[in-house]
């Protein structure tokens, strides 16, 4: 084509009628010119050319040589335009057919591998598609079908937990490692121009936004003390505590991640590159407020939000959480743990006990709200009121006894029986049984009612002491002997003790063959010579028994001879001594 249009130019100027020497000596040297620029076209070399038509498959190109070349349409990102400029290289300058052979994918990888030397070497990022996952990390292709290593350490700033999730995307990298040693070797990293963005962003963010600002967020993961906030390539931490004045348990059930907030700056710590953000502060602190809503002795309800070994938390509007110690429980009850009365979320009647604002603290009470059944006791249960109850426990030292749910009276073993030496109260009552007792004592102070069983009979020693006085003849049975000497049973079933020494008439004789002489259930006859009622005391002699009994015969021998009528002698009396 080129050579046709130099002979016709040629020849016009030969048929010219006013040849112009001077415009065809000009001509011959731009021809001359032309042709020699065509001698310099070499193949492999990199030349700019013009779409000069555009068919369905392929677009031709003038390249300033002899032909056009042909380039298939498909290389071609775009249908290109009549007129518009395309990089190609020279392939072959004439073919089989006389066509010049040209590639605009060869001239496209060549300027790509220009374009990503430049950017390795002045540290400019690249973009890439994400082709595939491979061993160790992922295929990514560039520009001009440039293929690179994406290690999956240097993929993003956090640990990517699927990775085919990223697969197919487009992202920017920086170029770590660039040869060709027979093919393209590429190494690339996302992480660092992450981070570099990143932290070119906090920088900004530190010098232009100012504590208290409200700005844009998207909740980004957690943790168990809060919430990291994407603040656009940088986090923000959205503590559990500045989500809600209110009580909150778990981050995950105030914000959802992905989900766009606005938040609240409240610290800023550039030196640390910390940002500190809050939900709750759009709103005033409940506490402002609390003297205008709550006053010491008011009942509230509220919602039990946490229990500890010594009591329970109940909040009783967002922001104000109060304690209700485990002493503050029951009016009746010792209560163990806090679970055994209130569970977690339950919603509670409580009373205001007292209040710090400055420390935001509140004293809550359970029992408060209902009536201390303490208060009245001495006149539900006044001494001497006499009862049939339930043994509720049993102690080495006496019972429990159910007065009513959650109040006890205790029965000591001592206030079992008048007369019996109990070594424990097991072997006299039995737990669940019903039994009688009687109120000797209620003490509201110490939250202290004492029972009794024997009191309910009258005390047989002081029975015993205004029937029976000093010298007194008793007839009792041997209920036990001991080592010192014997017990016998006597009216009122008590016991009174005969010591060994006193069961000899002569101080020379043998006491302990004396008490030999006696065994359990005999049927004695003694003198009461001590008696302590108080002390549970009572002494008995069988020789001063026997020395009144010699008494009294001899006043009635002496009596019967000043009547006359006495048919006992002396003698018969002093011979049934002998017997």
């Amino acid at each position: 084509m080129g050579q046709m249009e130099v002979e016709e130019e040629a020849k016009s100027g030969a048929d010219s009628a006013n040849p112009n020497s001077s415009s065809q000596t000009q001509m011959q040297q731009e021809y001359e010119a032309y042709f020699k620029a065509l001698e310099q076209l070499e193949e492999g070399q990199l030349v700019i050319g013009t779409v000069m038509q555009v068919t369905a498959d392929q677009v031709f190109v003038d390249v300033n040589y002899k032909s056009e070349g042909k380039i298939p349409l498909g290389e071609f990102a775009e249908t290109p335009k009549i007129g518009d400029t395309v990089s190609v290289i020279l392939e072959k300058k004439e073919n089989k057919y006389g066509e010049v052979v040209v590639s605009k994918q060869k001239a496209d990888a060549k300027l790509a591998w220009k374009d990503l030397k430049q950017a390795f070497n002045e540290h400019l990022p690249v973009k890439g598609l994400i082709e595939k996952t491979v061993k160790g990390g992922y295929d990514v292709r560039l520009a001009g079908d440039a293929h690179a290593f994406l290690p999956i350490s240097q993929v993003d700033v956090k640990r990517i937990e699927k990775p085919e999730s990223i697969v197919g995307k487009t992202v920017e990298v920086y170029i770590e490692r660039l040869y060709s040693d027979g093919k393209p070797n590429i190494i690339v990293n996302r992480r660092k121009l992450l981070e570099e963005t990143a932290e070119s962003k906090r920088a900004e963010f530190f010098a232009t936004i100012p504590v208290g600002s409200e700005i844009d967020g998207v909740v980004k993961s957690f943790t168990s003390f809060g919430a990291f906030v994407d603040l656009g390539g940088f986090d923000g931490l959205l503590h559990i505590h500045d989500m809600s004045w209110g009580h909150v348990m778990r981050p995950k059930d105030f914000v959802k991640r992905g989900q766009k907030i606005k938040v609240k700056v409240i610290r800023i710590d550039p030196e640390e590159k910390r940002i500190n953000l809050s939900l709750k502060h759009f709103t005033d602190d409940p506490w402002v407020h609390f003297e205008d809503k709550y006053h010491v002795n008011d009942v509230v309800k509220g919602k039990v939000t946490k229990l500890t070994d010594f009591g329970a938390f109940i909040e009783i509007e967002e922001g104000i959480e109060g304690l209700a110690h485990i002493s503050e429980f029951s009016w009746i009850r010792k209560v163990q743990k806090p679970s055994d009365v209130v569970g977690l979320g339950d919603e509670v009647e409580c009373m205001i006990l007292g209040y710090d604002l400055q420390a935001g603290r509140v004293s809550l009470g359970l029992k408060q709200v209902k009536s201390n059944p303490w208060a009245n006791l001495t006149e539900r249960y006044p001494a001497g009121t006499r009862l049939k109850r339930k043994v509720v426990k049993i102690t080495n030292a006496g019972a429990f006894v159910e007065l009513e749910e959650g109040i006890d009276g205790f029965l000591h073993s001592d206030d079992i029986s008048w007369t019996k030496k109990i070594k424990h109260p097991s072997s006299e009552l039995k737990l669940g049984e019903d039994i009688d007792v009687i109120v000797l004592e209620a003490d509201v102070k110490n939250r202290n009612v004492r029972l009794g069983i024997k009191q309910l009979s009258e005390d047989p020693w002081r029975s015993f002491a205004a029937a029976y006085g000093h010298g007194d003849t008793i007839e009792g049975e041997v209920s036990s002997i001991t080592d010192f000497g014997l017990f016998i049973k006597i009216p009122g079933g008590i016991d009174g003790l005969v010591h060994k020494t006193n069961l000899t008439e002569k101080k020379e004789d043998n006491a302990d063959e004396a008490l030999k002489a006696y065994k359990v259930g005999d049927k004695i006859k003694a003198v009461l010579i001590e008696l302590q009622p108080d002390k549970r005391k009572a002494a008995f002699s069988v020789r001063d028994y026997k020395r009144k009994a010699q008494r009294d015969e001899i006043s009635r021998y002496m009596a019967a001879e000043e009547t006359g009528h006495s048919t006992f002698t002396l003698g018969d009396m002093l011979k049934s001594r002998e017997v």
